[in-house]
């Protein structure tokens, strides 16, 4: 398969994904293979809550629409325009895969196909069908690619590489594994905000998307605040109070009282607006349903922290103060181009001997 129908495959399967929202799902008879998936699908994403209770509706819609936006024409050729295709031999890459997030591996999925390389691949138990559905659709568009995506459930054999998601204490595991194979092992990652104290409430109001999205529970979800000492953080929560009915989401609510309480009972100081908790802390990986922050001297200082902590840190949110930052409310809504950990895993596929 030449990489011109590759594109045109995902490019399908944006159009696709681009019937479904969450104010208003329709059906574009234009689409292929409409008839057999869209209900199909519509059907699933409102199950997505029975096999997940964080896969609220709401946020599988958003995932689906950022998946949308960015599979178009003009984003999949700046995306290949920077590779060398020609000439790669197509090997077999296993994929295990997180479920943190709805459809959180699929960016390694479309990686290793555009590569032209096979997929075997291990969804988490948390994410086990919305991925799978789309791979069917993908095979209905093109029927080449039923003989390079494989879902497994068991043990991962006959690969050539691997690229696996999980935590700091399942990446020992997947290192020692997987030791005699090209790899690459994503471990846990956080992601900051550096406030100055002149952002304006738009920019808080962002601010408390890169927080609030997904519950949190993403690694591009800001849970780290650097703010300038005698920082007051009343307009932080005068503008994130718009997000205040994530309080009404049981799971939510129970690890805000959960939480809450273990802080309390420990003496800890915290800032309380009813539906997030703030504790200074200089830890990057906060609680569900808190945030932690850490006073700051001078901006020097946080750009020096942040390269050291490099390893830890997935995206760092600014009005531009810190290099590389990117701008308030965007953490969610990464490009083709933009790799988890900085590490480009299609560079990695093609390199694979």
């Amino acid at each position: 398969m030449d990489l011109e129908t590759k594109k045109n495959v995902f490019v399908t399967l944006g159009r696709f994904l681009n019937q479904f929202a969450e104010d208003n799902s329709t059906k574009d008879s234009s689409v292929p293979q409409n008839d057999l998936f869209f209900d199909d699908f519509h059907q699933l994403i409102h199950l997505s809550q029975s096999h997940n209770g964080w896969y609220t509706p709401e946020q599988v819609y958003f995932s689906i629409q950022s998946w949308a936006k960015a599979l178009t024409p003009a984003n999949l050729n700046q995306w290949t325009s920077s590779y060398d295709f020609n000439g790669n031999k197509s090997k077999t890459i296993a994929l295990i895969l997180a479920g943190n997030i709805p459809l959180v591996g699929f960016h390694d999925f479309i990686s290793v196909l555009m590569a032209g390389h096979n997929a075997i691949v291990k969804t988490s138990s948390d994410d086990q069908y919305l991925l799978p559905f789309l791979a069917k659709y993908l095979i209905a568009i093109e029927p080449e690619l039923a003989n390079k995506i494989t879902f497994v459930s068991g043990k991962l054999e006959n690969f050539d590489a691997v690229i696996a998601t999980g935590s700091n204490n399942t990446a020992r595991y997947f290192e020692y594994y997987f030791k005699d194979k090209p790899s690459i092992i994503r471990k846990n990652r956080n992601s900051v905000a550096v406030l100055n104290g002149n952002e304006t409430k738009e920019q808080l109001v962002a601010l408390g998307e890169d927080i609030f999205r997904y519950f949190g529970l993403g690694c591009r979800n800001v849970s780290k605040l650097f703010v300038p000492k005698g920082y007051s953080f009343d307009a932080f929560f005068e503008a994130i109070f718009e997000y205040q009915d994530v309080i009404h989401y049981e799971k939510y609510a129970n690890n805000y009282d959960y939480n809450k309480a273990v802080f309390l009972m420990s003496n800890y100081q915290l800032l309380d607006n009813g539906f997030l908790t703030l504790k200074e802390d200089i830890n990057y990986a906060s609680p569900i349903s808190s945030v932690f922050y850490e006073y700051y001297d001078t901006l020097a200082e946080v750009e020096k922290r942040l390269e050291l902590d490099t390893e830890k840190i997935q995206c760092i949110v600014s009005n531009n103060l810190i290099k590389n930052s990117i701008p308030f409310g965007q953490t969610q809504h990464p490009q083709l181009w933009d790799y988890a950990d900085n590490v480009d895993t299609i560079s990695f596929s093609l390199t694979i001997k």
